[in-house]
Formats: structure tokens, sequence, C-alpha cells
């Protein structure tokens, strides 16, 4: 279990803007919002953001195996259950392959530290892929 200190820093104000467009009151109509977090690298924040938005059911995903098997044991270890198993997910490719999402299903759409460090063409394909997964009033969520 990989434990960054960037993400233990940052947990705390990202999850207080989240809570702006998941808490209560911030979505209309009943039920579970759908959450697609592109690049959660060791899964600090995904485990914490679960736990802390029980009204979600979040899906973490990343490229990297490795960071894949540290999601699985962030969440097993803080026994979050509304955290779905990771997905192998390469952003730069098309939404189709994006673990089986379907066009307009995602209330949130998350990417943190992503953007800064990545290729160009992960930028425009989570952006592309965002226009089709989000329902419409969905939001993107990007950090760093």
């Amino acid at each position: 279990m990989q434990a960054p200190a960037a993400a233990e820093r940052n947990k705390g104000p990202i999850l207080a803007v989240l809570r702006e467009y998941v808490g209560p009151g911030a979505h209309a109509g009943p039920g579970v919002l759908r959450v697609l977090e592109v690049g959660a690298g060791a899964g600090l924040h995904a485990a914490h953001f679960a736990q802390a938005l029980p009204q979600t059911l979040w899906q973490p995903s990343d490229i990297d195996p490795r960071a894949l098997r540290s999601i699985a044991a962030y969440v097993e270890a803080m026994q979050v259950p509304n955290v779905l198993p990771p997905i192998l997910l390469d952003v730069s490719q098309g939404w189709e392959t994006w673990g089986g999402t379907q066009p307009a299903t995602l209330d949130l759409l998350v990417s943190i530290n992503m953007m800064h460090i990545a290729e160009l063409r992960c930028t425009e394909g989570l952006f592309k892929g965002a226009g089709v997964l989000l329902k419409p009033g969905g939001v993107l969520f990007t950090y760093g």
C-alpha cells in the first residue's frame, strides 16, 4: 500500500470541494451517485472520499497495475463498501475501453494530479470521455 505525502495533505481540501457536488442537497433526485476516478494512483483518495461520501459508488482506475494493487489494499484496510474493484484504464484510449462504462451514466468523473504530468493525449481523452460518459448536469472534477 503506497502512501503518497501529497495525497495525504490534500485529501481534506479536495473532499471539502467534492462535498459541494455530491453532498446532501447538491444533486437532484434520490439514489447512488456513480463516480469514476481516472488515475487513482495509490488509492488513498478513492478510499477516503468514498468513506466520507457514502452516497457514492466509487470506481477507481489507473493505468499502472501496481496502483491497482495499492487501491485494493487501501479499500480493504479502510473497509469501504462503496468502492468497486479498481480497473485498468488508459485515459488516452477511447471511452469504449473504460471498463464498460456506458454513455451518460456517470454523475462525477474525477481526475486528480494527472493532467499536469500526463501527455496531452491523456487530457484530451479525459475531456472526450467526460463529454460522452457524464449524465446531463454531471461534473468533470479535476485537481492538479
